[in-house]
């Protein structure tokens, strides 16, 4: 059966969405289908934790997409397994007890079209992976043993990261890797202890993932849920707890773009971003709503919104977002990394009802596995939203938001006074990230290379004082604030405007044209 594409989110309720929730679910999830039941045990798999798996259990899956698809149920038990291809019409069920447990020898993955993974699928469609059990990489092992082999002459020094002291990503296998595939459902499982990426779903169509639960910070690049150029997406009721970024649309390929997305509803603990779009961002991403989301313990950004490789960004809406013990709030960026193509776009950007507590102290001290530190003194950073010279972020809207921040910004530390704001370096072509500029001249909010951007309902304190102002645009056109409030600055100018024109500011004080 053929599933309609998603209205526009911006056309669509929240019960709309909930009903078109139940709908997918029933057209495209096979548990709800019947369908003949298949053991793996009854093709010689043993749950012994040590016994290699891989065979027995891609016969069963053979065997079920021989005969039109079914359920292959893993039952209790340790099942040790490399590289898996699940195919059309086969949901691989893991039943409560029951562990896939990633074989740690490197040997034993395979890739399809991309990357290695514990489980694969390319250009199949109606599969899934349900139930309470757990697929356990064992991450760190395996990414140690393809360690060892760089030591060992078995692997070429192009293929080892020498800053970070580790194999590229691409040698460490992830748990889940489908790309090209059609209506997919991941539902109830444990994803843990990744070495690579956790899940990755690339030019896919139609997909929801829904409690599924990942617990991946024991080593580097554990992104908790990857999205990348798929469209039709919904993911709902999901607790992340990952060494890198948590929830994250990519967009790899020139021709190709993430549209309409749903997330909501999660809980996200992220040693990077907790929720990001980018940075890869060649082809796009449109009609992306973000709602109902609890981060915390996050060491980057707590919204991460990055279009920077030439590709398009717009109609994007993130609403009810609580984020505690988080490294900084809002992060918006517009570059241009790659600069034999043109500059893409931002734009039709809405962030509303936000509260966000920032840590003074790092927020992942707890972590396995903790963000790199940065290489220069600074202080809190604020949120941002930039541009580049020429091409300009479009039509932002910030309402109901509350960030409290520390304070303690101290210019011994490190300075950046108002007479060098012109001095700010520009950073065209750089990684994009909270901190790239180095020092920011504000504790709240820093904006430059903006046209269009509405301030309503806006609260920003500081626990202690801070020697910069609370807010800075510089370069922007069309700014709208209303019902804004600054707590604990004693400064009389809390805003400043630089080489800013068309600007309404209601009902406050304190404004400083340089």
């Amino acid at each position: 059966m053929r599933i309609k594409s998603i209205p526009d989110i911006k056309q669509k309720s929240h019960l709309g969405w909930k009903i078109l929730g139940v709908i997918w679910l029933h057209l495209i999830y096979p548990g709800m289908m019947s369908g003949q039941v298949y053991n793996i045990l009854d093709y010689g798999a043993v749950g012994d934790g040590n016994t290699l798996n891989t065979k027995h259990i891609q016969e069963t899956i053979d065997q079920a997409f021989a005969h039109g698809g079914g359920r292959v149920f893993v039952p209790p038990g340790k099942f040790l397994s490399g590289t898996i291809l699940l195919k059309s019409g086969v949901e691989l069920f893991l039943q409560q007890g029951a562990v896939l447990l990633g074989s740690t020898n490197p040997d034993h993955y395979q890739k399809l079209s991309r990357w290695k993974a514990l489980i694969l699928a390319d250009n199949q469609k109606n599969i899934s992976i349900t139930g309470q059990g757990k697929i356990d990489g064992q991450g760190r092992d395996l990414a140690l043993h393809i360690d060892s082999l760089f030591y060992a002459g078995q692997i070429d020094s192009s293929d080892y990261n020498f800053v970070e002291m580790r194999p590229m990503y691409y040698l460490r296998p992830q748990l889940i890797e489908f790309v090209r595939c059609t209506s997919i459902v991941v539902k109830g499982v444990t994803l843990k202890n990744a070495a690579c990426w956790v899940q990755n779903y690339s030019e896919c169509n139609h997909l929801i993932l829904d409690s599924v639960r990942v617990e991946s910070d024991a080593y580097w690049n554990n992104d908790g849920i990857d999205i990348s150029d798929t469209k039709n997406v919904r993911i709902t009721n999901c607790w992340i707890n990952s060494a890198d970024d948590g929830i994250c649309l990519k967009s790899h390929l020139n021709g190709a773009y993430c549209d309409s997305i749903y997330i909501a509803d999660c809980t996200v603990r992220s040693s990077a971003s907790a929720l990001k779009l980018g940075t890869r961002s060649s082809g796009g991403f449109k009609n992306v709503l973000i709602k109902n989301i609890k981060v915390f313990d996050t060491f980057r950004s707590a919204i991460a919104i990055e279009s920077v490789d030439g590709g398009f960004l717009e109609n994007v809406t993130f609403e009810n977002i609580d984020a505690t013990n988080t490294g900084n709030a809002i992060f918006i960026r517009l570059g241009w990394r790659y600069q034999n193509r043109p500059v893409g776009y931002l734009k039709n950007v809405a962030i509303r009802n936000i509260n966000v507590q920032v840590a003074f102290e790092r927020p992942d001290y707890a972590y396995q596995v903790r963000g790199p530190e940065l290489p220069f003194f600074h202080n809190t950073f604020p949120s941002s939203i930039t541009g580049i010279p020429g091409y300009k972020v479009e039509n932002v809207v910030l309402e109901n938001i509350t960030i409290e921040y520390p304070g303690r910004g101290n210019n011994g530390l490190a300075n950046r006074p108002l007479s060098r704001l012109d001095a700010i370096p520009e950073k065209i072509s750089d990684y994009p990230e909270f901190s790239m500029f180095g020092e920011l001249p504000a504790w709240g909010l820093y904006v430059r290379h903006v046209e269009g951007l509405e301030l309503k309902n806006i609260n920003l304190s500081i626990a202690e004082p801070d020697y910069r102002p609370a807010l800075i645009f510089d370069d922007v056109r069309d700014l709208k604030i209303q019902g804004l409030k600054i707590a604990g600055d004693r400064k009389v100018n809390k805003i400043i405007l630089h080489r800013t024109d068309r600007v309404s500011i209601e009902d406050y004080s304190g404004v400083l044209k340089l």
